[in-house]
């Protein structure tokens, strides 16, 4: 029996012989980079209201003071159990779109607050963090295109909920030292626990919100019942009955859980989000500004806007705009379209309250026509590629300004840090971290005393 019979198995055994000196310095590189973005956007996202939601609800259930706790981030000492810091990390990450993207999901909401929970419980090092990280990352990532993201999607799921819990549940098999028997038992679990459904989109309900910070909660769960002797299915990628892949998508393949494992680090291949909005929409905030240079400012005038579209986009994000939620504008084509063309910019203000109220953003969001384009369908979502024109002033985008397309993509990503903890009132805090992120030496903890 080939490993491409037995993927979980062949996960399993590779993660479980894995040390940080495997890890190429361009993987690792990357994963600093995102243990950074991922970082400032969660703490950027802790006051938001659903974040405050979950906090409360948290708080509430507030364990004994016994050893091997974790913190919500932003926090001064650990006060939680590692799965309930996992949870609302997670959402925190996700609470305003800031957090990484790639094969139609976010690793790093999901990841991270689940790692960081298991380590600072653990005591673990940095360069331990960084080793799970990237493994919970490449996991997550290949499992999601295994499942052809598209077609999965068009099914009405949402793949950070539903493939999230292999990516924490092996960043912190990895993290609690698992054998590689206890390590096919974690993906079981975590398999069992994928859920993320696309119905907030009818509403701009809060639950996206929510998906990642389950993700990550359930990965924790899943390492901790395994460490346990808590059986999962040791087949549950590829079992005919039940199987993961089966159950969500009917054009899924193995071949992208394994192929070039070890050597292809598709961790290297994410996106972050220069812009407060749903990552298929970022080509067209780009487009937007484009046009403006070339305008010299807003449009002018009824003239015509139309955005070229992947299938896939459409279904997401071309719907009619009516201002509504937070989310709503965030995941609108339409919107972020049009607040881009009037701001020049999709930034969290642009998403704030006042903005979302004003008639002239509504009203041009309204006028734009969407395009259905089968190049696009081609591309997408290697490339979250797009195009926009106003009148006879064109911008095609194939990789969005966060993509590794972009050569500035790391002095961006810097400066997205620092911007968001100054709007946060705590500029020192990104000195600190992007410091610590960058040394890659110490305890894990170290970040998160940081961010206080």
């Amino acid at each position: 029996m080939t490993k491409m019979d037995c993927p979980t198995a062949a996960v399993a055994q590779f993660v479980a012989g894995f040390n940080n000196s495997d890890l190429p310095d361009s993987a690792r590189k990357s994963i600093r980079l995102a243990i950074l973005d991922t970082l400032a956007a969660g703490r950027y996202g802790m006051p938001e209201p659903w974040t405050r939601m979950v906090r409360d609800y948290l708080e509430e259930q507030l364990p004994s003071p016994v050893g091997g706790l974790a913190r919500f981030w932003g926090d001064t000492s650990a006060r939680v159990r590692p799965s309930d810091a996992a949870l609302l990390n997670g959402v925190a990450a996700h609470a305003f779109e800031l957090d990484d993207f790639a094969a139609k999901l976010h690793p790093g909401a999901v990841v991270l607050p689940a790692a960081l929970a298991i380590a600072e419980a653990r005591g673990s090092s940095l360069e331990e963090l960084e080793t799970a990280t990237a493994l919970g990352y490449e996991a997550m990532i290949r499992i999601s295109l295994a499942l052809d993201p598209n077609m999965a999607r068009l099914r009405g799921w949402h793949l950070t909920g539903v493939v999230g819990p292999f990516g924490s549940a092996i960043a912190c098999a990895k993290l609690m030292g698992l054998t590689e028997e206890q390590t096919v038992w974690a993906l079981g679990l975590a398999g069992t626990q994928g859920a993320g459904l696309f119905a907030f989109n009818a509403d701009g309900a809060m639950s996206k919100r929510l998906h990642p910070g389950k993700a990550a909660q359930a990965g924790v769960l899943a390492a901790e019942l395994a460490v346990r002797g808590f059986t999962g299915p040791s087949t549950v990628l590829e079992v005919d009955d039940g199987g993961f892949l089966r159950a969500f998508s009917d054009h899924w393949s193995i071949a992208p859980i394994l192929q070039d494992l070890g050597s292809r680090w598709r961790s290297e291949e994410v996106n972050f989000k220069p812009y407060a909005c749903c990552g298929s929409v970022h080509a067209y905030v780009d487009a937007a500004k484009q046009i403006r240079a070339e305008l010299g400012g807003a449009p002018q005038g009824d003239v015509s806007i139309r955005a070229g579209v992947a299938k896939v986009v459409d279904v997401q994000c071309g719907y009619d705009y009516f201002p509504g939620t937070v989310l709503n504008s965030q995941m609108s084509l339409r919107y972020c379209l049009a607040v881009a063309l009037l701001d020049g910019e999709a930034l969290p203000a642009q998403f704030r309250e006042e903005r979302l109220a004003d008639p002239a953003v509504a009203e041009l969001a309204q006028r734009i026509e969407i395009v259905p384009d089968t190049e696009l369908d081609g591309l997408y979502p290697t490339h979250y590629a797009g195009w926009a024109e106003v009148g006879n002033v064109r911008s095609f985008i194939k990789d969005p300004s966060g993509s590794t397309a972009n050569p500035d993509r790391e002095a961006a990503l810097r400066g997205k840090a620092h911007a968001l903890f100054d709007d946060l009132g705590s500029q020192n805090s990104a000195v600190a971290l992007e410091g610590i992120v960058d040394k890659g030496e110490g305890p894990a903890n170290a970040l998160l005393d940081a961010i206080i």
